[in-house]
């Protein structure tokens, strides 16, 4: 997987502690600063401010301010660095800046289940982005975004932990609607997201957000959509300012249909290829082609919501082929018409192990680039030789407050293959021991929004570890989030 690129252990020095005590402190006083004024929050998330007014978004690009073009939509103190005009015979031609930052505090007992004699820690994980978004007519788009992210007091930073002052996107956008559809390309660094973000993801849930240096078009109907891209992953350092990479050494390509049925569901698959050199698995090693298969349906009626997606892959790494799978279903129903407007939910899911050791196939099946949060924060397991079933309740005590809870059961789809924890990583001692059963974990989370453009996040996760985790030397775990998300 692209997210490990090596580790650096924090230095023992007084002065190297005291300088991220200072800097954790630092943060918290800025965080616990923006909960005191009212700003904006994700559209997804907020409901909507005075009409007509845009709304951050998850992907910052994707918002057009041209709206505040009308002084009386200017509400909010800086409103007039979100909507600068570049011609005044084009109000389509602007000039927009804003950031997004995230603190989020985390506790975790046992990472990787303690094996390996990992120790318990307690850090605070910040994130700042800093954007400018260039309309030059309807047409074309210039956007450029940095990051800075730091992981203060972490004992064990890794490449998806930190990344001091980085390009996270840069790239030149153009579309055209006619009267047959819209087209759009883009070209540079930018992100992806496809669906429930399962396998390929902007990976929101760690620190460092997934970029790729790529090229994509689409074109969009009323009822179907075609894209396609190639790209090269950016590949993370941070011990550096803009150091980060990407080349040939790992490549990923797709062409995607999405239709329309039954309304507004949507049907969509694609194909993609992706490719490392040098890849490692227990079972084998070497250069990795692998062509992935997704189909996938989802949509809502009559209070029911359903994601359901299977993906496929069969391809090479080194001398072995690869023949692996996985599946993810995700259904509900909201009682909206009760106090509290309860979703009753299940999801389940499915990923392929490696059944035989030494037989010429690989069956362990490669997760891309998962979101990171896909079952909780926590980030204990995999999506590779997975069984998983996960039953829920969500509830909305008051506007703007979510709270879920769940109760999550594992097994391995098979004992010849080793349990996995984020991102793809084997937990040792577990391959071809022990018996399918993972262990359970319950999961509390509340979401509230503050305001549009701060919201707020707190999870706690107990995962119960099975006998094959303890046989390795492992243990239960406990996990603890606090999160504060701030967008301009």
């Amino acid at each position: 997987m692209t997210d490990a690129s090596g580790v650096r252990p924090q230095s023992n020095g007084a002065g190297d502690r005291a300088r991220r005590r200072a800097g954790r402190v630092r943060a918290l006083a800025l965080c616990a600063g923006l909960c005191l004024s009212p700003c904006g929050l994700r559209a997804e998330e907020t409901p909507a401010g005075p009409a007509d007014r845009p709304v951050p978004k998850t992907n910052r690009w994707a918002e057009d301010w041209s709206a505040l073009r009308d002084p009386a939509l200017r509400t909010q103190p800086f409103d007039d660095l979100k909507y600068i005009p570049l011609l005044a015979t084009d109000p389509q031609s602007y000039l927009s800046l804003g950031l997004t930052l995230r603190e989020r505090f985390e506790s975790n007992r046992t990472p990787g289940f303690g094996v390996g004699g990992v120790r318990g820690d307690a850090y605070l994980l910040q994130r700042l982005q800093i954007h400018l978004d260039a309309r030059l007519s309807e047409n074309w788009q210039i956007f450029a975004q940095v990051e800075d992210a730091r992981a203060f007091d972490k004992r064990t930073i890794t490449s998806v932990d930190e990344n001091i002052l980085d390009l996270r996107l840069a790239f030149l956008s153009y579309s055209r609607t006619v009267e047959s559809g819209t087209f759009k390309a883009r070209a540079g660094r930018q992100d992806f997201a496809f669906d429930l973000q399962r396998f390929v993801s902007s990976r929101d849930g760690p620190n460092v957000r997934q970029s790729f240096d790529a090229l994509w078009a689409d074109w969009e109907t009323e009822s179907w959509r075609l894209l396609g891209f190639i790209s090269q992953p950016v590949q993370y350092r941070f011990a550096e300012p803009f150091d980060d990479f990407s080349n040939r050494g790992l490549r990923f390509s797709t062409l995607r249909v999405e239709r329309k049925v039954l309304g507004d569901n949507e049907l969509s698959a694609y194909w993609g290829l992706y490719q490392r050199d040098g890849a490692r698995f227990l079972d084998a090693g070497g250069n990795e082609a692998r062509h992935v298969f997704d189909v996938r349906f989802a949509g809502a009626a009559d209070g029911f919501d359903w994601d359901l997606e299977a993906m496929g892959q069969l391809g090479r790494v080194g001398s072995s082929a690869i023949r692996a799978w996985a599946v993810g279903s995700r259904v509900g129903y909201t009682f909206a018409s009760l106090p509290l407007q309860p979703r009753l939910g299940l999801q389940a899911d499915a990923a392929s192990g490696d059944r035989r050791r030494d037989d010429a196939t690989l069956g362990t099946f490669n997760p891309l680039f998962p979101n990171g949060y896909y079952f909780t924060l926590a980030g204990y397991t995999g999506y590779a030789n997975l069984l998983h079933l996960k039953p829920s309740l969500t509830i909305r005590p008051v506007a703007g407050l979510a709270v879920t809870a769940a109760l999550g059961l594992q097994w391995r789809e098979t004992t010849a293959d080793a349990v996995y924890v984020q991102p793809s990583n084997p937990v040792p001692g577990t391959a071809g021991r022990g018996h399918p059963w993972t262990g359970a974990y319950g999961q509390l989370r509340a979401d509230y929004v503050f305001a549009p453009g701060l919201t707020g996040a707190v999870e706690a996760v107990r995962f119960a570890a099975g006998d094959t985790i303890r046989e390795a030397g492992g243990k239960d775990a406990t996990y603890l989030g606090l999160e504060l998300r701030y967008a301009w």
